[in-house]
């Protein structure tokens, strides 16, 4: 599958609708009792960008996305606008917003990591579309400096360090990122409702594994 590193016209997926979906298979035993099983490990999200009245230069900007994107055919970046932050959305992302890991002493690569909790319970959401410049690392508590002390891969999430952390050193991050989405369909249907403004209806999309 194909992904250009581009983002949806943020101001486009501002006010779309959409969120995190799951597959759970449920079978209802004679009994009445349930078994419950799901086979995704991570959740998938769904969007649509259809928000009513645009400017016509608005909807000029989404037909030349999606004809970029060919349609289906090619990924691109989301960004959801009620969760883009290792922290909570009205506060700026700090180093030691989330732990990704526990250094060994030999593995200098480790992956951006979100996690959401809720009582006792919790899931840890691989982040692979970081934005660029916004990533903040730390080891121990210490800021560690970019360029410096390690490197980003913006197209995978994967920080690498210039020197594997030492074993039992705690290594945090803070950052925005995008979501890896495709559209959902393979046309759009636009209307001229005046002179000035165009509609959109539904914009679906989708996001994909990379």
């Amino acid at each position: 599958m194909g992904f250009h590193e581009i983002r949806f016209p943020a101001n486009l997926s501002f006010g779309s609708v959409g969120g995190p979906e799951r597959r759970t298979d449920v079978v209802t035993l004679a009994n009445g009792f349930e078994e419950r099983n799901s086979p995704w490990a991570h959740s998938r999200r769904r969007y649509d960008a259809g928000v009513g009245l645009r400017s016509l230069d608005d909807v000029e900007v989404l037909i030349a996305f999606f004809e970029a994107r060919h349609g289906q055919l090619h990924g691109f970046r989301w960004k959801d606008w009620s969760d883009f932050k290792s922290c909570r959305p009205s506060m700026q992302p700090d180093f030691t917003d989330q732990v990704i890991a526990v250094g060994d002493g030999v593995t200098a690569a480790f992956g951006l990591k979100k996690q959401y909790r809720s009582g006792a319970q919790s899931y840890l959401r691989p982040i692979t579309k970081p934005v660029a410049g916004s990533v903040r690392i730390g080891i121990e508590g210490d800021e560690q400096q970019e360029g410096l002390h390690w490197q980003l891969d913006p197209a995978t999430g994967v920080v690498r360090f210039v020197s594997p952390p030492n074993a039992g050193m705690e290594i945090t991050a803070g950052f925005e990122f995008d979501v890896p989405v495709r559209f959902d369909a393979d046309r759009i249907q636009t209307s001229v409702a005046s002179f000035r403004a165009g509609e959109v209806p539904n914009v679906p999309v989708v996001e994909v594994r990379v």
